[in-house]
Order: structure tokens, then sequence, then C-alpha cells
């Protein structure tokens, strides 16, 4: 039997589209030359379809074939599995624009990832998957504008922090049914964790600490309907943030400080659950316990966005007492000064900057998993900062504003998400002083599901930051978020009723950005 190299393509395309699938993406495989059409006792695409990764002339397309996800081998044999892709101008797939054939591997959760290549720029279309006699459900998809395109709007759902025992993904039901052009997720997909307060739904299991187990986990969130409509209606660009491993991770340290190379393997199970779940390129496969996931994304003329990795690459948090790793709340801490402290990683702030420098586009858009802005609390005895936020590495904060300070980026506009609360906030080389310049504009969006904090410890980080224009944490929701050449629109929705399943959602605060005039402005 031939092996496949790495990455080799596995489809017969039509139209002269080409694909990258999954193949043998974590080394060679013997893939055998026919494989029998399978014959499914129940569905195998209960996790649904979604795409992700639009590029002017490209887009992944992504499934997994699990007839019973939280089974010992999910319902499948040990063996390769055929799968066709299709997809078309049309929902009726009349008109084929491209297709092709390829083995889901059992080694990678018979999951699917297909970069389709060589497509019209600027252009919507619909795809599926067959295998056997199993056909999934259609999923919608475009292309982003050709980079040279006079691009008068973007529309962009802001979304993060979707603890699956919390409540309802009432809101994602609202993303499936609005007009996008596409979805910015920023971090905390799945959670390791469970919570100890009474939970609507529970987890599957104990906290994950295998691959086995953190595909479960990833399984459980995507037999969600609402997530799987979000899913279906529209490409999705993702970042992470801690969750997705442990909470308040740092590069190889725990939370529960275990030895970094105990900690790295459970990394590196995490991220590849991770990449057999998302809608990503078949080139961002983890080697391990590293895997790129920072990327850069153009929108026409209009946009550029970075996506940034806020946890690998990172210092650990400051002022640690020894005897547990992650956030605290610290004061008097002098380590929180040291230039060489970083949350991005010397190499990816390298590249923000220089991307910053260098970009043409009206607005520059940078999605990352937190709050940039300060949330630190004045108090009686000195400011009160949380280590794993922002506030924890103000250097590095500092390197950033002072990079688009000096090469004069105007209209950038970060957006961010894991502090359950929607924000709106300026961001100034010093924070909270009103004599240095402001140089940039935040939005954070609340989280889907996740509990928020009391809003009389909001309204305290509030009045220690008069930079923070709105916070509010009391309600669940997601960020609109509208581009047009003129002005940046923050629509943030929200709901009180979490735990309802139709829950309605309403619009807690809207905010402009006007071109060439950076900050936010409330406009109701």
């Amino acid at each position: 039997m031939p092996s496949m190299p790495r990455r080799q393509t596995l489809t017969l395309l039509g139209r002269s589209a080409a694909a990258l699938a999954l193949g043998s993406l974590f080394g060679p495989v013997a893939a055998p030359v026919s494989v029998a059409r399978p014959r499914y006792g129940s569905y195998p695409f209960s996790l649904g379809v979604a795409s992700g990764m639009p590029r002017p002339d490209s887009v992944v397309l992504w499934t997994r074939l699990a007839p019973q996800p939280q089974l010992p081998g999910h319902g499948l044999p040990d063996a390769p599995l055929p799968v066709r892709w299709e997809l078309a101008d049309d929902e009726g797939f009349a008109q084929l624009r491209a297709s092709g054939e390829l083995l889901a591997l059992p080694q990678h959760a018979h999951s699917v990832h297909v970069e389709v290549r060589e497509l019209p720029p600027g252009r919507s279309f619909f795809y599926r998957f067959i295998s056997g006699d199993a056909v999934s459900t259609v999923g919608r998809t475009r292309t982003a504008p050709a980079p040279d395109a006079a691009v008068q709007r973007l529309r962009l759902a802001l979304a993060s922090c979707q603890h699956y025992e919390h409540g309802r993904y009432a809101a994602h039901r609202e993303i499936a049914a609005r007009e996008l052009d596409f979805v910015l997720f920023v971090g905390d997909y799945i959670y390791e964790s469970s919570s100890r307060q009474p939970v609507l739904r529970p987890h599957d299991g104990p906290e994950p600490l295998t691959l086995e187990a953190y595909r479960r986990r990833h399984a459980h969130y995507k037999r969600d309907p609402d997530l799987q409509a979000a899913h279906a209606a529209h490409p999705w660009l993702l970042t992470w943030d801690d969750h997705e491993v442990q909470n308040d991770y740092a590069d190889a340290y725990s939370a529960g400080l275990v030895p970094p190379e105990d900690f790295l393997r459970r990394r590196a199970a995490a991220y590849k659950a991770y990449f057999e779940h998302m809608p990503v390129s078949p080139a961002m496969a983890p080697d391990g316990p590293a895997m790129r996931i920072h990327e850069r994304f153009t929108w026409g003329r209009l946009a550029e966005l970075w996506t940034l990795d806020g946890r690998q690459f990172r210092s650990p948090q400051a002022c640690g007492d020894g005897r547990r790793g992650g956030g605290r709340v610290l004061m008097h801490c002098s380590e929180l000064d040291d230039e060489r402290r970083t949350l991005l990683g010397t190499g990816q702030e390298r590249w923000l900057h220089e991307g910053l420098r260098a970009s043409a586009r009206r607005w520059k858009l940078i999605g990352q998993g937190s709050q940039i802005s300060s949330s630190s609390v004045q108090t009686p005895f000195g400011r009160a900062v949380y280590s794993d936020a922002w506030d924890g590495y103000p250097r590095a904060r500092e390197r950033l504003l002072a990079a688009i300070a000096e090469a004069r980026v105007s209209d950038v506009i970060a957006l961010g998400g894991d502090v359950h609360r929607h924000v709106a906030a300026q961001l100034r080389l010093r924070p909270n002083d009103a004599r240095s310049p402001i140089l940039a504009s935040e939005f954070v969006t609340t989280s889907l599901s996740s509990r928020g904090i009391a809003e009389n410890t909001v309204a305290m980080m509030q009045r220690s930051n008069p930079d923070v224009v709105h916070a509010r944490g009391d309600q669940r929701g997601y960020a609109f978020v509208e581009l047009t050449p003129g002005a940046a629109l923050c629509d943030f929705r929200a709901t009180d009723f979490p735990l309802l399943e139709n829950a309605p959602l309403h619009s807690q605060a809207r905010y402009v950005v006007e071109a060439g005039r950076p900050g936010v402005q409330h406009t109701g």
C-alpha cells in the first residue's frame, strides 16, 4: 500500500479548485486504495458542519464522523472512512463549484478539514458532506472580498465564553439568523472545569486530562443545536483563551503547578482535540504541545484583522506564591514592571506591531482573548490588579500602544472577551490619564452563557477606570459589530434570561467609533 505524505491532497476536484484535506497531518499513514462504502446504524454527522478562515480565494470546511461521540470509538470502526464533500453556488447543489473525496482517519477522531482554493472572492456558497448513505446538514459560507475591493460594509458577531453548564445558547440562535460576514470567536469555546453552583445542564464527565476526554468535551458542546446552527450559517474566525486547556494556564505553567513536562502532555492533548473540532486550516495542525493559531485576515480595503494567541507564549503570572499558579489579585508587586514579561511572546508581538505599521486598510482590528483596557481597582491601600489580565502585563500593553503611537496607526479597534461583561473603552499609552491621547478603541463582549461578576464589583471597577466608558456584567450575549468606511458601530446584544432556550435578546447599549477619530462614543 502506498503511504500518504504529510498534508497529501486526497480529493478529486471540480472546476480546477484545489483542496488540502486532513489526510496524514500527524505523520505518514498507510491508506487503502479503495475503502468499502460505510453503513451507519446512527446518523454520523451528529456534530454538525462548520466553515472558517474565509480568504479572498479560499475557505475551510469541517465536519466529523461521530454517530455516538460519547462512547469509546465514537460508534465507528477503527478504520479510515470515505467522505465526499461538495461546495455549490446554490442550496440545491445544481451548480456544483467544487467537490472531492477524502479519508476520515480514526487517529484524528474521523474529523475532516478541507481547504477549498481557487474560489472567486466576495461570494457566498453552500456546502455539505456525504458518507455512505448519510448526508450532512447544508452549511452556508463565503469568501472574503478581493484585497483591493472597495468594500462598503463588514458585519461580524463577536462572541466568547460559552460555559455549557451555565445556560442555553440563545445568543447563538440569534447569531445564526442574522446576516453576517463571519463570527469572530475569541476564546473559551469549551470549559474544562465544572461549576460548583447548581447547573442547568451538567458536563459529560470529570475535568478532561487526556485526548479522549477532551474529544468528549468538545463533542458534548458541539451537539448543542443552536451552536451547530451558528456554525452552519456563517464562516468563523477563531482564537482561544485558557479554558480550552486549563483555566489561567501560561505557556508551560498550569494553575495547579504540575511539572511543566506533565502539563505540556495535557496541552498537547487539548490542542489536538481543539484542532480536530474547529474549522481551521489543515496547515494549522498541532505539533505536540505547539500550534500556531494567530493569523491575519483582510476584508477588501475596508478592514484588516489579526487574531492573537494570548496563552501559548505568555510569561507566568507575576508574584506567585509558590502554592498555586494562575491569576490572583496583587498589590505592590514590583515584578509587574519587568520589561521582559510578555503576554503574546516576543515573536508574536513583533509580527503584530509590524503588521499594524504596514496596514493600508481603513480599520485595523485586533481580535484577542481578554480586555486590554485597565480593570484594576483603587483601594485605600493601593491599586489592586488581577495578575492574569492585561493589567498583569502592563509593559506588554505599553509596547502595543507605543507601536500604534509611534507609527501613527489610525482607526485601531481591539475586540476581546473573557471578562463576562460588555465593555466599551478608550485605549491610551498611560491608562486613565486624560493627558495621554486616546490611541485606539476597545469593544469587549460579555459571555454567551458563563456567569458574570456582581454589578457592584463592575461599578467599582468602572469608577476606578475612567477609560472604561461602558461596563455591565449582569447580562449574557454577544456583540454585533458593523464597519463602514466612515464608522464602526458596536451593538451590545444581551439577555437577562440565559437559562431559557428561547431567551429574547435586546440592545444593552450602542457605541460608535468615527473614522479618523479614536475613541468610543455612546449612541444609545
